[in-house]
């Protein structure tokens, strides 16, 4: 796995993109709720999963009054532990309380951490096929409410079976996992990736980078009365190589995995509009990137973080890309070893300024289904300032082995070209 050398963000060649059926889909905005530490006295302790979920719904409605909600089609929400307060068909909940009509349908998703992911590429390929002109997107995830993994009831064969490795089943095992797979991946890249990540997003959020797309959210607490959540909590700025080195590894005695390289659990939501391209134009709604293409891979569960490979070989190929037209990452941060690998795979290397040029869930916090619509959220805002940059994508691992990859297209782009009102480029 060779590393190549550091370069600014770049202008992509202008590569043919294979043609894709359908109708054109953009992003037309993304928000989130500030993100809390899943913990009894979190920020979103006695805070709703799914009122989290209808803050950002309300927030994208309120940021574009020119879209009447009667013209949503449809509504999905993912969630990864579908219960309580972020169970009941989590789309159409959030939609009833949100206050859309009752005419427009929802519906829920669950594919663990690309829980949001998938519902973007759910419902841009129903926009795509014209069983749809517009869509709400996201996710929500109430870790503290709803720890990873409660209460599921994983099927004894997997193990009796040999399905899986008995390890397969530990997000923190598959990551050490992948430290012992790859000997390139050391503990000493892995702990300079945490401390980079804190200090990318501390100066993301001093540049004034973050705060456009958080959504404030009123707290109640019984205790201390009512209060509103502006920021997010997990981050630790000022974190240094030598505090992570010094940290435990709590998944494996002389392991390589710890707190500071690995993704705090968290409470949060995100949601984003879609449209077909024409139908924002008509609209009046801005179209801040356009989907180029998307896919989703298997891999060994016990090395689930290798996931998000061959989603983008899978993507790039559908899209008549190479990694070279590639101009800027979202690399979902479940573990720096998995954004490590992938850097690997690719040549590219570890301080790249293309890659989470805003940090990533390291430091901001990584609730689950929510994270992929950040990650979108975050490209969207960057393709602003490099006009340069054609192409982009969003990817992460999944749990249980899986990996996802959106690639985008920026409007601002020289060579963009929009759709007529047939839904065919220009």
């Amino acid at each position: 796995m060779p590393t190549a050398s550091s370069a600014q963000p770049a202008a992509s060649s202008p590569a043919p993109v294979a043609a894709l059926h359908g109708r054109r889909v953009v992003f037309v905005d993304g928000v989130r709720t500030p993100f809390g530490r899943a913990r009894k006295d979190g920020l979103y302790a006695h805070t709703r999963a799914d009122d989290l979920s209808v803050k950002t719904v309300r927030e994208l409605l309120r940021r574009h009054p020119n879209l009447d909600p009667a013209r949503v089609d449809e509504v999905a929400i993912a969630a990864t532990t579908q219960q309580g307060d972020q169970g009941l068909t989590l789309g159409r909940t959030v939609g009833v309380l949100a206050g859309l009509p009752r005419t427009v349908p929802g519906y829920a998703i669950d594919r663990m951490c690309a829980g949001a992911m998938t519902a973007v590429t759910s419902t841009a390929a129903t926009i795509g096929v014209g069983a749809a002109d517009v869509a709400l997107a996201g996710g929500v995830e109430h870790m503290g409410h709803h720890p990873m993994g409660f209460d599921a009831d994983p099927n004894p064969r997997f193990v009796s079976e040999q399905l899986v490795a008995a390890d397969a089943l530990n997000m923190g095992v598959t990551a050490e996992n992948l430290h012992d797979r790859f000997p390139a991946l050391t503990r000493e890249r892995a702990d300079a990736y945490g401390a980079a990540s804190q200090a990318k997003f501390a100066a993301a959020l001093a540049a004034g980078k973050i705060d456009p797309d958080l959504v404030p959210v009123a707290l109640r607490d019984p205790e201390h009365g009512w209060g509103l959540a502006t920021a997010d909590e997990p981050p630790r700025p000022g974190t240094t190589v030598e505090a992570i080195a010094a940290l435990p590894t709590p998944f494996r005695p002389g392991g390589r995995v710890t707190a500071g390289t690995a993704a705090p659990l968290t409470d949060g939501a995100a949601s984003c509009l879609l449209a077909a391209e024409e139908t924002a134009a008509e609209l009046g709604l801005p179209a801040r990137m356009r989907l180029v293409s998307f896919a989703y891979a298997g891999v060994e569960p016990e090395i689930m973080g290798i996931g998000p490979v061959p989603a983008t070989e899978r993507a790039l190929a559908r899209a008549g890309l190479t990694i070279d037209d590639i101009g800027l990452f979202e690399i979902n941060e479940a573990f720096a070893v998995q954004v490590l690998a992938f850097l690997d795979a690719y040549g590219i290397a570890d301080d790249d300024p293309r890659v989470n040029p805003y940090g990533g869930a390291i430091a901001v916090g990584h609730p689950l289904a929510s994270s992929g619509v950040r990650l979108m959220t975050q490209l969207a805002r960057q393709f602003e300032e490099h006009p340069e940059v054609r192409y982009g994508l969003t990817t992460m691992c999944v749990g249980l082995g899986q990996g996802g990859t959106v690639i985008w297209e920026n409007p601002n782009h020289a060579d963009y070209r929009p759709a007529t009102q047939d839904g065919a480029a220009l």
